[in-house]
């Protein structure tokens, strides 16, 4: 083995290893049960209602057009999940999203989902659409829309059609990325009407399949405004557009037929220059990526040494680890994932025993804390992975920043605000991966959603809030005995068990990765053992976007 290499040393036979792969497990199965269900989209009666209009739902089509033996790496799957319970949900939110090859080629996939609610757009629809549009932008990945959608889902429609990230961004951003010379095909394989028939025609190429429609306005309506009486298909067909309109590229039969023609344009197109990110052959990681299953433990209480899980991740377990003696709840470090050169910063969930400065006194540094010099020499370490142009991953495991005398003494704030700037300021990609808690400060200053991550993954047993809901709940609880106390009435140790689990319930629900993820805070929900092969997703769709800003990070605390 290298100097670099990590000597991970597991115990696969202890108690603690099996009770933690038993939990990751059946949270792992319960997950996929989850996902099975929501792939089914409307259900079998949305599903026999497409096909008899002879049409492939959008998982069909998304599976006939990407290359065989290949797997579409879907993005937002829980996207709107638990959320418009009061008309019927949404699953998925109505739309199918995901990296695939086409051709050989990595593109982004926008399908709509016709089987829920005709495809229409639900609030979290658009923000599904415009957070994929969002990472073609961030990497360069040419984009293809499957479309077929009967526009805004009325009923919502205040909170789908106005803001900034709301229906009309999306037509925003199909003017920004054709003017950066993003690919995009569309294809109208169904419904394009109102709004949403900008979509399709601001792309590059248009493909349309018989019996679809395009208009600004269905028969229905037309008669209504102006009583012209006309059927669909003259007002809008794919005949009319191809003949008449010229709106058209290409006119195709069906749905197979329209699948063919966009695999063969996509075939066609040009490759753009390579991104300056060093790439060697990659080489397997260092021991099998499920005892990841046994290391992880996801019990506030436990502890369990991050380098176990960097060995499982990264090409031959080697781990060039930077300021290995200092700093140590949180571990930085130069590697490479599937040959891609990466820098590391990742939290330390072993307790560790330091000296302190001047005394020599030994003390206890918690893990999943950060102390001012972790904070500073990873500040130092994204400078320096800016400089080089490496591309930075975070492992989170944060329970936040050091509080009390010792650590704002020690300048815990400054510290901190060195390590946010760094974050915000990173020019090369940033990846994030919420392996356990990501709690208060120290879920942005590991580069959370706010800090422009390209992709955030998150393990099934992630935990996402200000803090934990054992925090939390204790809070709350005091400050409403407090507030009874000062209103003269008096709380009784029933009472307070009764509202702290209370308070404690909805707090777990909400830390739960599956709210952040129903809310696009996380892009897809992970199995551990494919962390490599979602990193190396990542870093390839990164590797498309040559362009790398200049690196600057303005006042700098010191």
């Amino acid at each position: 083995m290298s100097a670099s290499t990590i000597e991970s040393r597991v115990d696969t036979k202890s108690a603690a290893f099996q009770k933690n792969s038993r939990a990751m497990i059946d949270r792992l199965t319960e997950l996929k049960n989850e996902e099975e269900q929501i792939r089914r989209g409307g259900g079998a009666k949305g599903i026999e209602s497409q096909h008899k209009k002879g049409r492939l739902t959008a998982r069909e089509r998304v599976a006939k057009l990407i290359d065989p033996k290949t797997e579409l790496f879907e993005l937002g799957i829980y996207a709107a999940h638990g959320m418009y319970e009061d008309w019927g949900g949404a699953p998925a939110a109505g739309v199918v999203t995901g990296l695939g090859h086409v051709a050989g080629r990595r593109v982004m996939i926008i399908a709509n989902d016709a089987t829920v609610k005709a495809g229409a757009f639900f609030p979290m629809t658009a923000k599904k659409v415009i957070r994929a549009q969002n990472i073609a932008i961030e990497n360069r990945i040419p984009t293809i829309y499957l479309v077929d959608s009967s526009g805004i889902f009325l009923p919502l429609q205040e909170d789908v059609f106005p803001d900034t990230d709301d229906f009309g961004r999306v037509f925003r951003n199909n003017a920004v990325m054709s003017a950066m010379g993003i690919p995009q095909i569309a294809a109208i394989m169904g419904l394009c009407v109102a709004g949403g028939a900008y979509l399709p025609v601001m792309c590059d190429h248009i493909l349309m399949t018989e019996g679809s429609g395009l208009f600004l306005a269905g028969p229905a309506l037309v008669q209504t405004a102006i009583g012209q009486q006309v059927s669909a298909e003259e007002l809008g067909g794919a005949k009319m557009h191809a003949q008449t309109s010229g709106t058209v590229d290409f006119r195709e039969p069906d749905d197979p037929a329209c699948i063919a023609r966009i695999r063969e344009l996509v075939d066609k197109m040009g490759h753009g220059p390579a991104a300056p990110f060093d790439h060697k052959p990659a080489r397997p990681p260092l021991g099998r990526a499920e005892e990841i299953y046994g290391i992880f433990s996801a019990e506030a209480s436990k502890q369990y040494d991050m380098h176990d899980i960097i060995a499982r991740v990264v090409d031959a377990g080697e781990f060039e680890e930077y300021r290995a003696d200092r700093g140590q709840t949180v571990l930085c470090g130069y590697a490479r994932v599937g040959g891609w050169a990466v820098g590391i910063v990742a939290n330390q969930k072993k307790n560790v025993t330091v000296s302190t400065s001047g005394t020599n006194e030994k003390r206890i540094e918690f893990g999943s804390v950060i102390y001012t010099e972790a904070a500073d020499k990873a500040a130092r370490f994204i400078l320096d992975c800016n400089q080089n142009l490496v591309p930075l991953i975070f492992l989170h495991d944060v329970n936040g920043f050091m509080v009390g005398k010792e650590a704002e003494w020690s300048g815990i704030i400054r510290a901190g605000a060195k390590m946010v700037n760094a974050v915000a300021n990173s020019v090369v990609p940033k990846i994030t991966v919420i392996c356990g808690g990501t709690f208060g400060a120290g879920h942005y200053a590991m580069c959370g959603k706010a800090y422009d991550p390209r992709f955030v993954f998150a393990w099934p047993m992630a935990r996402y809030a200000v803090m934990s809901g054992e925090s939390a709940a204790g809070t709350l609880v005091e400050i409403r005995v407090k507030q009874l106390e000062r209103e003269g009435k008096k709380i009784t140790p029933a009472e307070e068990k009764k509202l702290y689990e209370s308070i404690h319930a909805t707090y777990e629900r909400q830390t739960d990765p599956r709210y952040g993820a129903a809310r696009l805070w996380v892009d897809a929900i992970i199995d551990p053992a494919r962390t490599r092969e979602a990193l190396i997703e990542a870093l390839e769709s990164a590797a498309l976007n040559p362009d790398v800003a200049e690196f600057k990070t303005g006042v700098l605390q010191t």
